[in-house]
């Protein structure tokens, strides 16, 4: 369960917050709320319930207390923007307008303070009386500007000792030898702030820092730590412990060592223009349809999916008819094909299972290889509070890591679940021993591929070559691994001793996908009529490229590399296979005809005692659009014949065949109109008796095979629709 947090934002609104200082273009307040909006719209984004949020403003130009005080007297030029609750995207889109420098500089700092700390004792205490388990606290964001009242500046830090509130004081322009700013001429009341501020955060244990050192930590993502849950609670045995006492079996518990963080897809949100609460149309797809958790404004609404089954309508080609899910068959894949096996073949090849892990073997660590692991890692640690299982876990552990060896397990998590095949190796750290399990694969889970060597040539006679043209020679290999140790990361870094460090270090290393997308939408969350996107922050873009002085310390032995590869610049490859005109094809670097030399024909004819083959020859052999027009017309011609020459329905079959082939040849060579003037042709002398006699069931077979135009979506070159498409079915 997600640690419940209660915090009050109290911004300082003063008119000295809209001045712009120290060479900024920004006023004071536009910086700091850099930080506040990129603070809220984080908590914003978690979506949770338990995560309250407040503000508060203090010299500004009204007074509300929202009855948090009793008696307002002395909070004045305090006000509460938003009580404490759970923000939403709503709620930050109203409260961007109210946060604008006031015209008074009355007002103060310690008063509003209180009026937090009794915001969030009325929040978060029970109805008992008594404060429930919650993160208190308050962040104070200032210039320091203002009269401050100090006098009941103890109490007030003794009361947020007292309720656990972690206070943080950010100021604009403050002081902070530890960060390196000082602010030159700095003003005697803003000055004598600033040490009282200071003296008040240690007064009460909290933090105090300038704004700046805050807002450039804000491009450092913020990794999660989630509450661990367990897996699996059970035994570690190894041996038969049904019919044997002499078995070793361990109380343990499973808990994740590593998950897989991954970015919010769109399709989890949903932007509604029913804002009435009509039925009007919605952008969301067809597979979604909007939930009914939306606000009033019309800005967000939930997504739920909805799942449909369809099966084609054989009564209507061409279209599909639901089914509900009570009818339908399991299948299982197998390749490209759906297998059905019914439930009482089922129950039969169903393996039954007990949670269990059980150790089935050991492998030497030399002899384990690292591309086998097919999942997350997982931490196996004794039962807690089982001190009898935590040392014989121990002993294991040991003994595995002394004798250089894995474990093998065989891991069934739950009942009736099907086991699997995990390696536990053993970790041991000073404060922690366990043993971390990885997902294994079975002999079905193999795929083995042959692939020919790289320093050798075979023959046909199974004569070994090892110099030939395709394989590298002495040169390049000694050129590459100049090269390699060149670019070498490990020696690059140094520290100011001069010693070689670690370049890229882990905890310095994130992912760029799904920091880059979560940065955007905090950032989208707060400019949401903004042209352009934010730059990625440049901690994400430090590793995607080599370090520049790496490169230029590395060049020469790049130039050599390239030498000894003979590296010559590739042209341009034509992009698939869409020119059609001599002139748009790629001409030869010699500019020789290399046809004509080597005797190939521009042209295949059509052989109608060999049509496909011949066909498909035709198109391989040019790009000219006018011979594939000719081979088509040829294909067309044919088809033809074989309909109109059919005893019965004894030649539909080969026309069936050629009309398929000619339609998937026509759609890869991006001409989808060619073969849609000769279906809408054949349409019509087949319905008007054309071709020697009532062909009516031949339009059915092309009908149910599903042959007709060439649609967008299959296409992008055709210009028929979806709907043109399937109207070409119906009508008859």
């Amino acid at each position: 369960m997600a640690q419940k947090e209660a915090t009050v934002y109290i911004l300082d609104l003063g008119r000295s917050m809209g001045e712009k200082r120290n060479g900024r273009s920004q006023t004071n307040l536009e910086w700091a709320l850099e930080y506040v909006w990129d603070k809220i719209t984080t908590t914003v984004a978690t979506g949770r319930k338990t995560a309250m949020m407040g503000v508060v403003g203090y010299r500004t130009d009204e007074t509300d207390v929202m009855g948090a005080i009793d008696d307002d007297d002395g909070y004045s030029n305090t006000r509460i923007i938003v009580p404490l609750k759970q923000l939403l995207l709503p709620d930050i889109r109203d409260l961007q307008p109210q946060l604008k420098p006031s015209a008074t500089n009355q007002g103060d700092v310690l008063s509003a303070l209180a009026v937090a700390i009794q915001m969030i004792d009325t929040a978060t205490t029970g109805k008992t009386g008594k404060p429930l388990k919650y993160d208190r606290r308050i962040n104070i964001i200032t210039d320091g500007y203002g009269h401050m009242e100090t006098s009941d500046s103890d109490a007030i830090a003794a009361k947020l000792k007292e309720d656990e509130v972690e206070m943080n004081i950010l100021g604009v322009d403050f002081d902070d030898a530890e960060f390196g700013f000082k602010e030159e001429d700095k003003d005697p009341e803003k000055e004598q702030n600033e040490t009282t501020l200071k003296d008040f955060a240690r007064k009460c244990n909290g933090n105090f820092a300038t704004i700046a050192e805050a807002i450039s930590q804000l491009e450092i993502p913020r990794t999660k730590n989630t509450h661990p849950v367990p897996s699996y609670k059970g035994t570690l045995t190894l041996g038969d412990s049904e019919n044997y006492d002499t078995t070793l079996t361990i109380d343990v518990e499973r808990y994740p060592c590593t998950m897989i963080a991954k970015p919010p897809t769109a399709s989890s949100f949903v932007v509604r223009t029913d804002l009435s609460g009509g039925a009007g149309a919605s952008t969301q797809s067809s597979a979604t349809v909007a939930g009914d958790e939306h606000r009033g404004d019309g800005q967000l609404a939930a997504v739920k999916s909805q799942r449909v089954y369809q099966i084609d309508n054989l009564d209507e080609p061409g279209t599909k008819t639901n089914v509900e899910m009570e009818d339908l068959e399991r299948g299982f894949e197998y390749g490209r094909t759906a297998v059905h096996i019914s439930e009482s073949d089922a129950n039969v090849v169903k393996l039954e299972t007990s949670p269990c892990l059980d150790l089935i073997g050991f492998v030497p660590e030399e002899k384990f290889e690292r591309y086998l692991p097919m999942s997350r890692t997982n931490y196996v640690v004794p039962q807690r509070t089982n001190t009898a299982a935590a040392l014989a876990l121990s002993s294991l552990i040991h003994a595995l890591y002394e004798s250089g060896c894995y474990a093998l397990a065989r891991l069934v998590t739950r009942e009736n679940k099907a086991p699997l095949l995990v390696l536990l190796v053993p970790r041991i750290e000073p404060d922690l021993e366990c043993l971390v399990d990885v997902e294994l694969p079975f002999a079905e889970d193999m795929r083995r591929y042959k692939f020919p060597p790289l320093d050798k040539h075979l023959t046909v006679s199974g004569k070994v070559i090892t110099e030939h043209r395709d394989l590298p020679n002495t040169q390049l290999m000694q050129a590459m691994n100049e090269y390699v140790d060149a670019m070498d990361l490990s020696s690059f870094d140094r520290d100011d001793e001069g010693e070689p460090t670690e370049y890229m270090k882990f905890e310095d290393t994130y992912s760029p996908l799904l920091h880059r997308i979560n940065h955007i939408i905090r950032w989208r969350a707060t400019h949401p009529t903004s042209p352009s996107l934010p730059a990625p922050p440049q901690i994400l873009t430090k590793y995607s490229a080599p370090p520049p002085s790496l490169l230029d310390r590395a060049s020469p032995q790049l130039a050599a590399l390239k030498a000894a590869a003979d590296v010559k610049k590739v042209p341009p490859k034509q992009q698939g296979r869409g020119k059609r005109t001599l002139r748009d094809r790629e001409k030869p670097l010699s500019g020789l005809d290399v046809d004509a030399l080597l005797g190939n024909p521009k042209r295949v004819k059509i052989d109608s005692t060999n049509l496909i083959p011949s066909f498909k020859q035709a198109l391989a052999a040019t790009d000219d659009l006018e011979a594939i027009q000719t081979a088509a017309a040829d294909m067309a011609r044919n088809i033809r014949e074989y309909i109109s020459t059919s005893v019965g329905e004894s030649g539909y079959g080969r026309a069936l065949e050629a009309i398929r082939v000619m339609r998937e040849e026509i759609t890869e060579l991006e001409e989808p109109e060619i073969y849609n003037s000769f279906v809408r042709d054949l349409k019509r002398d087949l319905l008007e008796g054309r071709l020697r006699g009532d062909r009516r069931e031949m339009w059915w077979k092309i009908r149910g095979s599903k042959y007709g135009l060439v649609e967008r979506k299959t296409c992008f070159a055709s210009e028929v629709s979806e709907e043109e498409a399937a109207e070409f079915y119906r009508s008859a």
